[in-house]
């Protein structure tokens, strides 16, 4: 006789003349089967459909029931030879999505897709880099977007991990730089880009909200746009203009040529072409000021060579200096948050920011070609008043040596004194006060460069346009100024107390509580605060050997 018991909630009908001790035993050994019955079918299934969306696809991102396998990937990895790196990319990228397809879906490409290649496209539009350039994947996609051409499995796989493999390389040449820095005395360090991170928010980022997603800065975004514009004159005629005798157009002059200047400057965005007349009127003169300020010329309205020679230079040879500088600019780390002071040597300029806002801006000395302000980046650290200057071994070399030499009162008359000898040659230093050549105070962000920012006693070569004549130190024209925006969460140190410690005669160091990230940039075009493009004349001659990496392959 067999009557229906329960036990641990599982109904089983057992023999009612087994004793109670064996009645029990013979539950639990059922209740083993069933488990282990359980877990063979969970099991299966979970082999058989792989439909657990992982924790970063989840009911909401998960767009396609369409999944790679480990060994696929594995294969595709070692076959393709994509390098340790981005091998690793590939399969941690696939392991957070539990290998669902990134790129397909059962219907075709997935919206994603189109998202990618709409951004290489536009790359390869104004950036003209044909080293990218899959002809196989391009009419791939072309014939799956038509419709006119379908993909078995095997197909679809190798399509997937093709799509991912061409993002990784894009997002490198397009937002990180194909060019190594450090091959060109670049030494700010790389701007370090997430690639699995970026590729997993691509997933779900809309076309509208796809500026937001660009791993490039505002400054890169905004030279982009401009060289498309100033890509569209590439079909304008270009002739070369002179000026007749006396070589010189002033306001208020007339001439033929005045006419064909206000076309070319209307051209470039610096005169909206209301008239051409031959007469160099008032706008005439704004639009000459604003063309001499985009290209660092003495801001005085007059056409002389200066403007003539940057005002004939060619449509395609502006596109190339554009595209130097964008490379430079996908080097760049993303912007620190709070302040940062930024030197841009071609420029002679120091920019001060605070965020976003740029707070102080002042004219500033760097290296001649022969020494050559170093392109890095540090943190200032230090603010010296009064500063001693100890001389670099080359300058008593070549300079105090020779001068000692010459005149016995060499050193005394330049407020000199040697404390000491290293490596057979004296060691030094001029003292504090008028006349060093460390002016009033020095910011010091320790380098193996022996580089830094100070103030300058020669104040007269601030009057120059072109300001390239330290021995590769940078000296600026509002030492005071910025002084007083380095220690202003020092409440102690005043505009008062700054002023006394500059004018003293004894050296005082003041340690900045926050240290302030400095960039030293050589950038030969960029577009400004109020949207202008900028160019410079390459002083150190760095655009031709990085055109060289870009162009020349």
């Amino acid at each position: 006789m067999f009557v229906i018991q329960e036990f641990c909630g599982i109904k089983m009908l057992i023999n009612c003349r087994m004793p109670p001790v064996a009645k029990l035993s013979a539950m639990k050994s059922i209740l083993k089967i069933l488990f282990f019955l359980v877990l063979q079918s969970a099991s299966k299934t979970s082999h058989a459909s792989r439909t657990v969306p992982p924790e970063k696809v989840n009911t909401d991102t998960s767009f396609t029931n369409l999944h790679l396998t480990k060994n696929a990937v594995d294969a595709f990895i070692k076959d393709k030879v994509v390098g340790a790196v981005a091998g690793e990319n590939i399969r941690q990228f696939y392991q957070s999505r539990n290998f669902q397809y990134a790129w397909l879906t059962e219907e075709g490409l997935a919206e994603q897709t189109q998202t990618l290649w709409g951004l290489y496209k536009q790359y390869q539009g104004f950036s003209s880099d044909s080293s990218l350039y899959d002809a196989n994947l391009d009419q791939q996609l072309e014939g799956l977007s038509s419709g006119e051409e379908s993909l078995d499995l095997n197909g679809q796989q190798r399509l997937e991990l093709r799509l991912t493999a061409f993002f990784l390389r894009f997002l490198k040449y397009a937002y990180a730089g194909k060019v190594n820095p450090e091959k060109l005395q670049w030494h700010i360090p790389k701007k370090k880009l997430k690639p699995v991170d970026l590729l997993e928010e691509l997933m779900s980022v809309d076309d509208q909200n796809l500026d937001e997603w660009l791993p490039a800065s505002t400054g890169y975004i905004a030279m982009k746009e401009k060289l498309i514009k100033l890509q569209q004159l590439r079909s304008s005629d270009w002739p070369v203009i002179s000026l007749d005798d006396p070589g010189v157009l002033k306001p208020g002059d007339t001439a033929l040529v005045v006419k064909r200047l206000k076309q070319r400057l209307s051209l470039l965005g610096d005169l909206p072409l209301t008239d051409t007349n031959a007469i160099y009127d008032h706008d005439f003169k704004s639009a000459v000021q604003s063309f001499q300020r985009r290209h660092g010329l003495v801001v005085d309205g007059i056409v002389g060579p200066n403007v003539m020679e940057a005002i004939n230079i060619p449509i395609e040879t502006k596109l190339k200096t554009i595209l130097i500088n964008m490379e430079r600019m996908r080097w760049m780390p993303f912007k620190p948050a709070g302040k940062r002071v930024l030197v841009n040597i071609p420029e002679f300029r120091l920019h001060f920011y605070d965020g976003s806002q740029e707070v102080l801006s002042m004219d500033v000395v760097v290296g001649k070609a022969a020494t050559r302000t170093v392109i890095f980046s540090d943190q200032i650290r230090y603010v010296v008043f009064s500063p001693y200057w100890n001389l670099p071994r080359s300058i008593v070399r070549n300079e105090v040596l020779p001068g000692m030499a010459r005149d016995a009162g060499y050193l005394d008359r330049h407020r000199m004194e040697i404390t000491g000898r290293r490596n057979g040659l004296p060691v030094v230093r001029q003292r504090p006060g008028a006349g060093n050549a460390l002016g009033r105070v020095k910011f010091i962000f320790p380098n193996k460069y022996s580089i830094y920012l100070h103030d300058t006693p020669a104040k007269q070569l601030f009057d120059r346009n072109t300001r390239a004549f330290s021995h590769g130190c940078i000296r600026v024209g509002a030492p005071s100024a910025l002084a007083d925006k380095l220690l202003e969460n020092m409440p102690d140190w005043t505009s008062g107390k700054i002023a006394a410690a500059m004018a003293s005669d004894r050296e005082h160091w003041v340690k900045l509580t926050d240290p302030v990230p400095v960039f030293i940039t050589y950038l030969t075009s960029w577009v400004d605060e109020s949207g202008k493009l900028n160019f410079r004349q390459d002083i150190y001659g760095h655009d031709a050997k990085l055109a060289s990496h870009l162009f020349d392959q």
